[in-house]
């Protein structure tokens, strides 16, 4: 039995050395083809897609609501009002006019109720004195207009001029150049003018007898009435 064991790990070696000592490239071919075609290949990672950006939606456009409309009823346009119309110049000369022609009227009342005035008479009446006679009394019944010269209203100086232009005759502005500038009678004609103070107040048209036509004082209205208290003076053109 032992002889027997020796002499197969003998031959067991024998066959161990033999096998070792073969050199690599004694390796049969088949067994290196083996080799190649048994071990696998290594797999190639395939390239990675980059990720996709995020879609955008635009929001649906949402149709405006119907509102409901806002605002007044009832209510009418209206136009713009026209801008009134400038006062007439000032003219300073008979600034005080109304206040005297005031005053002297309250004295010509107190005086009438103790004396009897003694009346003007005249026994002539010349056709351009009555022209302007009768042109002052289509202008009765406007109203007195401090510097109003036009018959939209007439201060006292305003009214003469006015007619005796109408008549073809020109005279200055104020009461007291209308003074200064006529001839003064002593025998006083219907259509001559009759002036308070010196420098004249106040004028007006003379139309015989006790009476004159004039525009007065702010208030009153142009009129023919009796002259009040004692008139200065009367002047012809």
């Amino acid at each position: 039995m032992t002889g027997a064991k020796a002499s197969a790990v003998l031959a067991a070696s024998g066959s161990l050395v033999a096998a070792f000592a073969l050199p690599a490239s004694a390796a049969p071919e088949s067994a290196k083809k083996d080799a190649r075609t048994s071990a696998p290949a290594a797999p190639v990672a395939a390239p990675v897609a980059a990720p996709a950006a995020p879609a955008i939606t635009a929001p649906a456009v949402a149709t405006p609501a119907k509102a409901d409309l806002v605002g007044v009823a009832g209510v009418t346009a209206v136009a713009k009002p026209k801008p009134k119309p400038k006062p007439k110049p000032v003219v300073k000369e008979d600034t005080r006019e109304g206040d005297l022609v005031a005053a002297a009227e309250r004295s010509s009342d107190q005086a009438s109720r103790s004396t009897t005035r003694t009346k003007i008479s005249t026994t002539s009446v010349k056709q351009s004195s009555s022209q302007i006679v009768n042109i002052a009394r289509t202008l009765l019944g406007i109203a007195y207009v401090y510097g109003g010269d036009d018959p939209s209203g007439f201060d006292c100086s305003g009214l003469t001029q006015y007619v005796y232009r109408k008549a073809g005759i020109s005279i200055p502005r104020t009461a007291s150049q209308q003074q200064r500038e006529g001839t003064r009678v002593s025998d006083p004609q219907p259509g001559d003018l009759v002036f308070y103070g010196s420098p004249a107040w106040h004028v007006g048209i003379y139309t015989g007898g006790d009476m004159m036509i004039d525009s007065p004082r702010p208030g009153k209205y142009s009129s023919e009435r009796n002259m009040f208290g004692t008139p200065t003076e009367f002047r012809r053109y």
